[in-house]
């Protein structure tokens, strides 16, 4: 636990399930005050802001797209109008589909720069905006993915919006660590979520994904949320421009292992 994200307010996108639903209720547990955003009318976000309630922290949610700038303003505003500031910016939202590169519609491409890459700037920019004017020390914290290092055919949209996602993160650490403003990345390896919930129904998909797996299994949501919570804290006060690769060791070239090669 970490007692200095006791109502501290945080922000995070696509939150109403997989990895932000995780992240949303693992900061209940440290008792802040989290901010959901969502996008579906269908979310489960009132089942999340009852759990977080009831492990001790605040949450509220309002719908909005971040890939419209006016949504993403309000979502700040409405932030600073529930909990009177914004200390941690968590930019979670996320998609992914799989098409060969030479069928790839420029639609498609747009949609997940759009949603992945400009999305996280903008929501980055308006929470560092606030933060400057405001003189507050704060946290961003964008959701990469292994990919933003190891090629992915069929999905080049996203891995180049990935790519993207770490070095913006990186530029931004760089540019905003004299106010004080910490900027980090954190890129998940395979995980149990139910944007894979697909794949890893089918047994043999799930092994030859384990099979790339140095630690010899799925990780879960939850272990990318203790993640995210350390790098809001002030665990990691002098952290900043990291990517943090909570992989399992994928990154790790697990072809190798046993000194194969």
């Amino acid at each position: 636990m970490y007692k200095d994200l006791e109502n501290k307010v945080v922000v995070i996108t696509g939150a109403s399930t997989g990895l932000g639903k995780a992240m949303a209720e693992r900061f209940g547990k440290e008792k802040a005050r989290v901010v959901l955003n969502y996008l579906k009318d269908d979310s489960d976000y009132q089942e999340i802001i009852q759990t977080i309630e009831a492990a001790g922290g605040k949450a509220v949610a309002i719908k909005g797209d971040v890939t419209k700038e006016e949504d993403v303003k309000k979502l700040m505003e409405y932030a600073v109008e529930k909990f009177g500031t914004i200390d941690v910016m968590i930019n979670n939202a996320g998609i992914e589909n799989e098409v060969p590169s030479e069928k790839l519609t420029l639609e498609d491409w747009q949609k997940v720069i759009d949603v992945n890459l400009t999305g996280m700037f903008l929501a980055s920019r308006e929470a560092i905006s606030y933060m400057l004017e405001h003189n507050i020390k704060g946290n961003v914290i964008n959701m990469s993915s292994v990919h933003d290092r190891i090629p992915w055919p069929h999905f080049v949209h996203y891995a180049a919006s990935k790519g993207g996602v770490k070095m913006m993160t990186e530029t931004l650490a760089l540019e905003y660590a004299p106010k004080g403003i910490r900027v980090n990345n954190i890129s998940p390896g395979a995980i149990d979520t139910p944007i894979n919930a697909e794949k890893f129904n089918d047994p043999k998909a799930t092994q030859e994904v384990i099979d790339l797996i140095p630690m010899g299994y799925i990780g879960k949501p939850e272990q990318i949320a203790a993640c995210a919570v350390w790098l809001a804290s002030e665990e990691s006060s002098y952290v900043t421009g990291m990517t943090l690769y909570a992989d399992g060791g994928m990154t790790k070239y697990p072809g190798f292992q046993a000194g194969k090669g």
